[in-house]
């Protein structure tokens, strides 16, 4: 073992001891594993296009519902920009034309907002069953899907509902720090509470609701978090920056924030299914493999099931194995046995008939062997190549 491995090794040693770094690791290679990043691209790219819609559909039914009470109207439509606020008030000053309420606009708004939030929950309908790797008859077909969608809308627009009035408590607690307090801790609430509903719409019902919370928690907690950090940045780098580049700061400050939220939103999904399914400690360096290893793998190709006739099985050819034992197979390993920590050296010379052992026996036989490419051997030629390894009559 060359020192660069050892010292990875050792590294891989302490996550998979320690719970906190295993199941971040985990997360990290989860999220590998299903490609997250490109299921995190296309989910930004419907909700960017979901954007505009939405905000079209808000400042007509505004216009029409609250067209002689401007301070409501106001105070709506600011709870609805700080949730970009790296470029909220660009994009306030910037949808001025649109507030005048009509039919006409309303039925743009309308089409245009069904339109982009289905593209969007399908998006996300995708993104939930990719994550949990789900097979195909797990699935929503079109018409649960269509559901699915318009349940997403709602959840949307209860949002909207509830920061309006988290933003009419919070201009109270400007004035005192126990209100501010509360503030911030009920926005925590209600950031949880979307992020729960919005996992429940979104995940099929193949996945125990329970099983949502954790990621709803993280996902709760690190949204506001993130929107604090972007107020901050506003309020010192942003605004010289913004006049410079002008609308394209607008459009390119919305696509990054819609990213990095969609980013922060697709690993909370993972650790519901990391957690749920306990898929941790994961291996940094392979071999071996460890359980959690096993059982992802193994999720990944049953995924490609399509239909309930089809039946997708997987085994593997080894143990599952951590990296303390590893480590500590190779310590006691005899010299000039090879690298392989699982080598048990050649079979005894018993005079086995190797006729009478089965395929796995056979390649068990070969494993101890350290018999190359045993792994895509037919039984005789199994038997054929432990039967001409030295030591064996």
């Amino acid at each position: 073992m060359n020192p660069i491995e050892r010292v990875a090794r050792g590294v891989d040693r302490f996550q998979q001891e320690h719970t906190l770094p295993s199941v971040v690791y985990a997360v990290m290679k989860k999220f590998g594993d299903d490609n997250a990043g490109v299921l995190a691209g296309n989910l930004a790219y419907s909700a960017f296009g979901a954007v505009f819609p939405l905000l079209l559909l808000l400042v007509t039914v505004l216009g029409l519902v609250l067209g002689n009470d401007p301070s409501a109207r106001s105070r709506v439509l600011h709870s609805t920009l700080s949730q970009f606020p790296v470029i909220g008030t660009q994009l306030g000053s910037n949808i001025h034309a649109l507030q005048k309420g009509s039919p006409v606009a309303l039925a743009i708004g309308l089409v245009g907002l069904v339109w982009a939030s289905t593209g969007l929950a399908q998006a996300g309908l995708f993104t939930m069953a990719q994550v949990w790797n789900l097979p195909g008859p797990d699935r929503p077909n079109f018409t649960k899907r269509l559901a699915r969608s318009l349940g997403f809308l709602a959840v949307m627009g209860l949002g909207l509902l509830l920061t309006t009035g988290l933003a009419s408590f919070g201009s109270f607690g400007k004035q005192s720090l126990p209100l501010a307090i509360g503030a911030e801790l009920l926005a925590v609430a209600v950031n949880v509470g979307q992020y729960f509903l919005a996992f429940r719409v979104l995940t099929p019902k193949a996945v125990e609701t329970r099983r949502l919370w954790p990621g709803a928690v993280f996902g709760g907690i690190a949204w506001t978090i993130l929107q604090a950090a972007g107020g901050y940045l506003v309020g010192h780098n942003l605004r010289n920056e913004s006049e410079v580049y002008g609308t394209f700061a607008i459009v390119l400050g919305l696509m990054a924030w819609i990213y990095l939220g969609v980013q922060l939103s697709v690993y909370a999904a993972e650790i519901n299914t990391v957690i749920a399914r306990r898929l941790w400690p994961r291996a940094m360096v392979q071999p071996p493999l460890t359980e959690a290893d096993q059982a992802s793998l193994a999720l990944q190709a049953e995924e490609n099931q399509r239909r309930p006739e089809q039946q997708v099985d997987v085994s593997f050819s080894e143990d599952p194995m951590t990296e303390d034992r590893y480590i500590d197979l190779t310590h006691q390993k005899p010299s000039g046995q090879g690298d392989r920590p699982e080598d048990d050296g050649p079979a005894p010379d018993d005079g086995t008939d190797l006729s009478a052992l089965t395929k796995s026996e056979l390649y068990e036989e070969a494993r101890k062997l350290s018999i190359a490419g045993r792994s895509q051997m037919t039984r005789e030629e199994l038997e054929d190549a432990v039967r001409r390894s030295p030591g064996v009559s």
